[in-house]
């Protein structure tokens, strides 16, 4: 029997928590933390980890300051809220869809995305914003038409899946040949945002996201029960009080928001909605979306995932989707591998 136990609040309220679960999302907060202020203090310039606590607290000198501060500390920042706002998406969409592949990877939205920046860059040479506005619109138009698209008297989950794929097909040929089409500083620019990096990130990608995320995370929180009755079917969340559809609808514009606009600041970083929730499920061992254990796991991979990438091959080097592509590329192959051994597939 997993281990519980039940929180009662005045008023009569009550609220079971999992003790596990709550353990895992402690653990893998200071984790992420951890790797932060290893990251912060990784670079030309290195600082130990002691001398970036002292400036994040305001004992730093004047270049500490200058570098951790104005320098680090914004990509730093932008790393997690992209990593928690794809784990997070990802959660939502494998929930929604039922389906562990149902993730922004596969569905389309990145590659959506990736249209709207390739529209700004190819045929306008927009700039960093113009190209961050067109990567969320085009995030967001996609997300709209997937939706359009799958709806049949409510949106099946199978049927989502299979409507992503197909989308994600054709925004996929558009982006191949917008590129043919580009010249070869456009192309080369475009290829590097497609990558997905956290280089030259500053607080002008910081505010949107967190911004976004203080707004998105607490709906789709007080959704999560809807969420999780509905993962037993609709016929079972309607007799239990759940407006399917209306909480479906929600859920699904707060992940196409989280997805599109971690897209537009980092570029689509390849495998982190895909993976997190998995390995977050597999940690807490709980059944349920898992929402905060998947926001948390994947702040904790992509900013480890950064610094691995710049301490084996410096800063800006390698871009963090390069590395994040490797890893879940692996996990996927591993998963596959399991699966069929243990005859589900």
């Amino acid at each position: 029997m997993k281990a519980g136990r039940v929180v009662r609040a005045p008023g009569g309220l009550s609220l079971r928590l999992d003790v596990r679960a709550v353990t895992v999302v402690v653990l893998l907060l200071l984790a992420a933390l951890a790797a932060s202020v290893v990251l912060i203090g990784t670079g030309d310039f290195p600082i130990s980890a002691g001398d970036v606590v002292k400036t994040l607290l305001g004992n730093g000198d004047a270049g500490q300051e200058f570098i951790v501060r104005e320098l680090r500390l914004p990509r730093v920042l932008v790393g997690l809220l992209v990593g928690a706002s794809l784990g997070l998406g990802g959660a939502l969409f494998q929930a929604v869809t039922r389906n562990p592949l149902g993730s922004p990877d596969v569905l389309g939205l990145g590659q959506g995305a990736t249209a709207g920046a390739l529209v700004m860059i190819v045929l306008f040479s927009g700039s960093a914003a113009q190209v961050t506005l067109g990567a969320l619109v085009g995030g967001l138009v996609t997300g709209l038409a997937i939706y359009l698209l799958a709806w049949k008297r409510g949106v099946h989950g199978y049927r989502l899946v299979l409507v992503g794929i197909g989308v994600s097909a054709i925004v996929t040929a558009i982006n191949g040949y917008l590129l043919t089409v580009s010249d070869i500083v456009d192309a080369a620019r475009a290829v590097v945002w497609m990558t997905g990096s956290l280089g030259g990130r500053d607080w002008d990608q910081v505010w949107p996201l967190l911004g976004l995320c203080a707004v998105l995370v607490p709906i789709v929180l007080a959704n999560a029960r809807g969420l999780r009755m509905m993962e037993m079917g609709d016929d079972v969340a309607n007799a239990l009080g759940v407006r399917v559809e209306r909480v479906r609808a929600l859920l699904m514009m707060a992940a196409v928001l989280l997805t599109a606009t971690a897209t537009a600041a980092a570029g689509p970083v390849a495998f982190v909605a895909l993976t997190a929730p998995q390995l977050a499920r597999r940690l807490t061992r709980s059944p349920g979306p898992n929402l905060l254990p998947s926001l948390c796991m994947g702040a904790a991979l992509l900013v480890t995932a950064d610094w691995a990438s710049q301490r084996a091959f410096g800063a800006d080097q390698l871009p963090v989707g390069v590395v994040t592509g490797v890893l879940g590329g692996v996990y996927l192959l591993w998963l596959l591998v399991t699966e069929r051994r243990e005859g589900r597939i």
